[in-house]
């Protein structure tokens, strides 16, 4: 997070983005739901839930995947989960890690409950767009923390205040619903177009390198081909004795297995068991991979594999 994005004590329309949650969308953005539900459920086998507004990165991040899907908005990860696990739709694009801000928070807790399996991959770079109604210039911007403390530098230069909101495109949504003079949003270009915004700047982010990765999820493993590289992503924790995982990270160094991450997590508050999210090139049934993971086993109580997926990107240099 940069830069202080704390908002003045509010009245009118800021008020309501300081009340506003994920589960009370703008007026505009509530219809455009409605809309998109009513497809999805006409034919769920193309459809791809995402987490947020219609507008939000993760809607942009379906349209860009898979162009001929119907996107299906839900309002927390939750239930773009249960949308998969109850054949509302077909797949998920939930982001897993952001490349300035790290993991998504609950991520980790969250897939392996879900009981899917993850069968893909995909990276967004991350843009931000100023909008509003009208050609007036802005006095004030509204958006999700991040995306505000992104641009910290594009408002301060412009005397622009940013005002915290849910999230981006119900922001865009608020804006086009109250039209309140001078009021801005910054969200994905979008959710311009969706609710009918004048945009005035684009790529207004003070880094041009961020980037998030979503993972596709649904409800049964995918067996990739091997034509091309290969990623599995599993989590495990290790025995609690000295140098566990030492010798459990061994495994792979010695088989000649890259892992590209390795991030530890607690659950639960007795700070005495760390889980580890761990991804590696390459899938279950390469002979190294085999031996890597069953030395693994040997030194943790458990490994669950969340599944194997061709590389949207490459890894190795």
């Amino acid at each position: 997070m940069a830069g202080d994005v704390r908002a003045p004590c509010a009245t009118g329309w800021e008020a309501l983005s300081a009340a506003a949650d994920m589960d009370n969308y703008p007026l505009p953005a509530r219809r455009l739901v409605a809309e998109m539900t009513e497809a999805a459920a006409h034919a769920p086998a193309r459809t791809i839930a995402f987490q947020g507004a219609p507008g939000a990165n993760s809607h942009l991040a379906v349209a860009k995947y898979a162009p001929d899907a119907l996107p299906l908005p839900c309002f927390s990860f939750e239930d773009a989960l249960d949308a998969v696990r109850d054949g509302r739709a077909d797949r998920a694009l939930i982001p897993i890690e952001n490349s300035l801000h790290g993991r998504v928070a609950d991520m980790h807790f969250l897939l392996p409950e879900s009981g899917l399996s993850i069968i893909g991959e995909y990276f967004l770079p991350i843009h931000h767009t100023l909008m509003s109604t009208d050609d007036t210039p802005p006095v004030s911007a509204l958006s999700h923390v991040q995306a505000l403390g992104q641009c910290r530098k594009y408002l301060r230069e412009r005397g622009i205040r940013p005002i915290v909101y849910a999230d981006t495109a119900g922001a865009a949504a608020l804006v086009a619903e109250t039209r309140e003079p001078g009021a801005a949003a910054i969200a994905p270009s979008l959710a311009a177009q969706l609710y009918g915004l004048t945009i005035h700047a684009e790529n207004i982010e003070d880094s041009h390198d961020n980037m998030t990765r979503f993972v596709v999820l649904a409800r049964e493993p995918l067996m990739p081909s091997r034509d091309g590289p290969v990623m599995t992503t599993f989590l495990f924790e290790v025995n609690n004795v000295p140098a566990a995982l030492y010798k459990a990270m061994g495994s792979f160094a010695t088989n000649g297995v890259n892992m590209t991450k390795l991030e530890s997590y607690q659950r639960g508050a007795s700070f005495a068991a760390t889980e580890f999210y761990a991804d590696i090139e390459g899938m279950p049934g390469d002979p190294a991979v085999d031996r890597a993971l069953a030395e693994l086993a040997f030194h943790s109580k458990w490994v669950r594999l969340l599944g194997s997926y061709p590389q949207a990107r490459p890894r190795s240099l």
